[in-house]
C-alpha cells in the first residue's frame, strides 16, 4: 500500500476487512487489495460486492470453515507422493467447503448475479470427500472401515492378541509363577507381550528377555509359550501398515487425477469468500451503493467516516468538480476539518477497492487516477526536516505527480512558517494544482486563502461549524461559507479578561476585521436561511400529506360511486326481471279469466285479481322507491339520537355517526365513511358501543378483548429480509391484518436495501392497501432507504 493511501487510514479498513474472512488466503488477499484506477474494473469490483450483499442478505452467507491452503499436496499427490493423514485431511475440509459452496449456489433459482462465473467454476467432489472421511478418522487414526481387508487383518491382530494374553493370565495367576514375578501383570516390550520376572528368577522362566527395569532388579521376559503368538502379530502389524499404505497411495492418487479441479475451486472459494466479507463489512458500517460517474463530480450524502464511533459520527454532505474543482476548508482547531477532508479520501478508495459506503442513497463519485495526500505532522529528526520542511518536501512530490484525474489532499496548507509568506506559498501551489487539472481539498487557518477562495471562480469555501454558546464544534461541514477562528469568542468564554481581548483586537489590521465582520454576518444571514429552509421543508411536507389525503379521499369517493352504481345497477335489474315475471303472471291470469268469462264465478275472480294486482304493484312501488322510509318493525331507540351517535343505515347496512339532531321533520344528517346523506330518523338504528362484538371463527367476542389481545400480541416493526418478493408480500399482508385489528397506527416495515426490488415491490403493495393510509421511506436513525414506515388508517 502507498503512503498516501496509509495517510487515510485505508489499511485499517482492510484490517476490518480481513477479520470478516474466514480463511488464512482470503485474509491475505484483503489485506492486499488495491484500488482500481479504471472506470471498468472499479464497477465490476463494486458489482461483485453488491451481488455478493444481496444474495447474503436472500439467502444467508455460506461458511467455507477453517479450510487451509492445501496446494503442496495437490502438486505432490499430482507426481503420485503418497499424501499423510493429515494432508488428506486437509484436501477433505476443502472439498466440504466446496459442496457447502455447490449446495448455496443450487438454491438460487438461477437468478442472474455477477458471482456466476465464480460459482459455475466451484465443482464439488462428493465420492471422493466421503471416501477419505470415511477412511481416516484423525492424524494418527485409520478407520476399519478404509477396506475389508483391513478389518479382516486388525480382527486377526485381536484374536491373536487374545489368545497370547489368555496364555499369560494363566501364568500370572499360577502359584508356581507369581514368587518368580515382581507384578502379577501382563505388559508390551516392541510390541510383544512380556512378563515382569525378577532378575534373581530369570532362569526359572524359559523366554526370551526384551528388557531390563531401571533399577536392574526386574526383566521382561517373553515366555515361549506366547512367542507363536507374538510372531504371529507381528506379522499381522506388518500386514496392517502395508493396507494402510496401500489405502493411503489410493486415496492420494484420487485427489492427484483431480488436483487440478480442486485447486481452482479453492481459489474460487478464497475469491467468493472475500466478497462476502465485503458484505458482511457494509452491513456492519450500514453502507449503500455508491454510483460511478465519469464527469468528474463527488456528491457524498450524509457520509460517515467508517472508523469513528458509527453512534456519534456526525454525518456530512460533500460536494466537489460540480462549479468548482477546489475546495478550502476552514474552522477552529478540532471542528473536523482533518475528519473532512480522510472521509473524502477514504470513501472515494474505498469505492474503487470495490467496498460499498457508509453514505446516504444517491451519493455518486468519480474514480480518481491517482490520490495525493499531504496529511499530519512529517518532520524527521534523522533527516533535519522541520515541519514545514516535512510538509513541503510532500508537496514537491504531489507537484510532481498530480494531473487532471488526481484527487488532492491538503492538511493545514502553508502552516509552520512565517503567516504571510506561508499563505502566499498556500494560494501559489492551489494555482499551480489547478493548472495541473487536479482537483483539490485543503484546511487552512488562514484568512488570505479564504479571501482567495471569495474572490476566484472555481474555488470554493467551506467551514467546520463551531457553537460558540458552548465553546463545541457541530462537525458539520457547510460549503460555500467561510468559517472563523472563533479565538476571540472562544478566549473570552474561558474567562480571559476583556481588556486583554479589546487589546488583542486592536492589534488585528482593520482589513482583517472587516473581513471577520463579513464572515459573521454570513454566518448569522446563512443560520437565518437554514432556519427559514428547515420550516418551509416542514410546510412542504405537510401541504404534501394534505394533498395526498386529498387524492386519497377523491379516489375512496370515486371507488364509492362506482360501487353505489354497480349496485344500482343490480338492483334495477331485479326489479326489471320481478316486472317482467308479474306482468308475466298478469297476462296468464288474463288468458285463464278470458277462458272461464262464462262460469258463474267471474265477476269474483276478476274482483280477486284486481286486489292481488294491486297488492303486486304497490310492493313494486316499495322497492323502486330508493327514498322510501322502511320500519316493519316500529324500531323505537332507547334514548333520543344526538349529534356523534353511532348509528347503522338499514337501507345500506352501514355505519355511521350522526352530523346533527333529529329537525323538525324527523331527518338526520349521516357520515357512512365518505357517504353523507340525509334521511329520515325510522331508517338509522342506534349502536352500543359499550356491547358491540364481532364474530371470528364462528364465535362470538368481545371487541374488548380481542383488541387487547392483539395489541400484546402485534410488534410495530415486520422484517421481510431473505424472503422472495411472493414471500414477502403474503407476510406483509397478514402482518398489516393483525395490525389494523391490534389498533396500531404506524409500523415499520424492514426490507433491506440491497438493489431495491423488495423495496419497490413492498411499496407498490403499500399504494393498494385498503388498510394504508400514507407511508414514506425511513429517516437517518430509522435505517434509511432500507425500511419503509406505514401509517394505518
Amino acid at each position: 500500500m502507498d503512503k498516501y493511501c496509509r495517510a487515510i487510514e485505508l489499511d485499517k479498513i482492510l484490517n476490518r476487512l480481513a477479520q470478516h474472512c474466514g480463511c488464512a488466503d482470503s485474509k491475505d488477499a484483503a489485506l492486499a487489495i488495491a484500488p482500481a484506477y479504471e472506470l471498468r474494473d472499479a464497477k465490476r469490483l463494486l458489482q461483485l460486492t453488491v451481488d455478493a450483499n444481496t444474495l447474503t442478505n436472500r439467502y444467508g452467507t455460506p461458511s467455507i470453515g477453517s479450510v487451509e491452503n492445501c496446494g503442496a499436496a495437490l502438486k505432490r499427490a499430482q507426481v503420485g507422493a503418497r499424501l499423510s493423514p493429515r494432508e488428506l485431511l486437509d484436501v477433505a475440509r476443502v472439498l466440504r467447503a466446496i459442496e457447502t459452496i455447490e449446495r448455496w449456489h443450487d438454491q438460487l433459482e438461477g437468478e442472474p448475479t455477477s458471482l456466476e462465473g465464480l460459482l459455475s467454476s466451484v465443482i464439488a467432489l462428493p465420492t471422493l470427500y466421503r471416501g477419505i472421511t470415511t477412511a481416516i478418522l484423525s492424524e494418527e487414526e485409520i478407520s476399519d472401515r478404509a477396506s475389508p481387508e483391513l478389518a479382516d487383518i486388525r480382527r486377526k491382530i485381536r484374536q491373536a492378541g487374545a489368545k497370547a494374553r489368555e496364555v499369560l493370565d494363566k501364568m500370572v495367576r499360577s502359584a508356581t509363577y507369581q514368587k518368580y514375578l515382581q507384578e502379577n501383570i501382563i505388559t508390551q516390550r516392541d510390541g510383544r507381550f512380556v512378563v515382569p520376572v525378577k532378575i534373581e528368577y530369570r532362569g526359572e522362566v524359559k523366554g526370551l528377555v526384551h528388557d531390563t527395569s531401571g533399577s536392574g532388579s526386574t526383566v521382561f521376559i517373553e515366555p515361549m509359550a506366547v512367542v507363536e503368538a507374538n510372531n504371529e502379530i507381528r506379522i499381522l502389524q506388518n500386514k496392517e501398515q502395508l493396507e494402510i499404505d496401500r489405502i493411503l497411495s489410493e486415496l492420494s492418487a484420487q485427489v492427484g487425477g483431480c488436483a487440478d479441479s480442486i485447486a481452482g475451486s479453492y481459489e474460487a472459494i478464497v475469491e467468493l469468500d472475500l466478497y462476502f466479507a465485503k458484505s458482511r463489512l457494509a452491513d456492519e458500517m450500514r453502507a449503500t451503493i455508491p454510483v460511478f460517474n465519469e464527469n468528474g463530480v463527488v456528491n457524498l450524502k450524509k457520509a460517515r467516516h467508517p472508523l469513528l464511533d458509527q453512534k456519534k459520527v456526525v454525518p456530512i454532505d460533500l460536494r466537489l468538480g460540480d462549479g468548482f474543482d477546489t475546495l478550502v476548508v476552514t474552522g477552529p482547531n478540532t471542528g473536523g476539518k482533518t475528519v473532512a477532508i480522510k472521509t473524502l479520501g477514504l470513501l472515494a478508495m474505498m469505492a474503487q477497492c470495490g467496498l460499498m459506503l457508509p453514505v446516504s442513497d444517491g451519493s455518486t463519485l468519480p474514480v480518481y487516477e491517482k490520490l495525493l495526500v499531504d496529511i499530519g505532522d512529517e518532520q524527521s529528526i534523522e533527516q533535519s526536516l522541520s515541519t514545514f520542511s516535512a510538509h513541503m518536501t510532500n508537496i514537491i512530490r504531489i507537484l510532481a505527480e498530480a494531473n487532471e484525474d488526481s484527487l488532492v489532499l491538503l492538511d493545514e496548507l502553508g502552516a509552520g512558517t512565517d503567516p504571510v509568506e506561508g499563505a502566499a506559498l498556500a494560494v501559489a501551489i492551489i494555482e499551480q494544482l489547478r493548472e495541473q487539472g487536479a482537483r483539490i481539498v485543503a484546511t487552512t487557518h488562514y484568512a488570505e486563502i479564504k479571501m482567495y477562495a471569495l474572490n476566484t471562480d472555481g474555488v470554493e469555501n467551506a467551514c467546520c461549524e463551531f457553537d460558540v454558546a458552548t465553546l463545541r464544534p457541530t462537525y458539520r461541514l457547510l460549503i460555500g461559507v467561510p468559517g472563523r477562528s472563533n479565538a476571540f469568542a472562544i478566549s473570552e468564554r474561558l474567562g480571559l479578561p476583556e481588556a486583554v481581548i479589546e487589546n488583542a483586537k486592536s492589534h488585528v489590521s482593520n482589513e482583517n476585521a472587516r473581513f471577520e465582520d463579513v464572515v459573521s454576518q454570513l454566518e448569522g444571514t446563512r443560520q437565518e436561511l437554514e432556519r427559514e429552509r428547515k420550516l418551509a421543508e416542514s410546510q412542504r411536507v405537510a401541504a404534501q400529506r394534505t394533498s395526498e389525503e386529498a387524492d386519497r379521499l377523491r379516489k375512496n369517493a370515486e371507488n364509492e360511486r362506482e360501487r353505489e352504481l354497480e349496485r344500482a345497477r343490480v338492483q334495477a335489474r331485479g326489479i326489471v326481471e320481478q316486472v317482467n315475471a308479474q306482468a308475466e303472471k298478469l297476462l296468464d291470469e288474463l288468458e285463464e279469466l278470458r277462458k272461464q268469462k262464462d262460469s258463474e264465478d267471474f265477476k269474483e275472480r276478476i274482483a280477486q285479481t284486481k286486489i292481488s294486482f294491486k297488492a303486486d304493484m304497490r310492493k313494486l312501488q316499495d322497492l323502486a322507491d330508493p327514498v322510501t322510509r322502511k320500519n316493519p318493525e316500529n324500531y323505537v331507540p332507547q334514548r333520543p339520537l344526538k349529534r356523534g351517535d353511532t348509528v347503522r343505515l338499514i337501507s345500506l347496512n352501514k355505519e355511521g355517526i350522526l352530523l346533527s339532531a333529529p329537525d323538525g321533520q324527523g331527518f338526520v344528517n349521516v357520515q357512512a365513511g365518505i357517504i353523507k346523506t340525509k334521511v329520515h330518523q325510522s331508517e338509522v338504528r342506534l349502536v352500543d358501543n359499550k356491547d358491540k362484538r364481532v364474530t371470528l371463527n364462528n364465535s362470538s367476542v368481545n371487541t374488548r378483548s380481542v383488541t387487547s389481545k392483539a395489541k400484546r400480541e402485534v410488534k410495530t416493526e415486520v422484517d421481510l429480509r431473505g424472503m422472495t418478493v411472493g414471500e414477502a408480500l403474503m407476510e406483509l399482508d397478514r402482518y398489516l391484518d393483525g395490525a389494523v385489528l391490534s389498533g396500531v397506527t404506524t409500523v415499520t416495515i424492514i426490507h433491506g436495501k440491497g438493489t431495491g426490488a423488495l423495496r419497490a415491490a413492498v411499496q407498490e403493495h403499500l399504494k393498494k392497501h385498503r388498510s394504508v393510509k400514507r407511508f414514506r421511506m425511513g429517516v437517518y436513525g430509522e435505517g434509511e432507504s432500507g425500511v419503509t414506515v406505514a401509517e394505518l388508517k
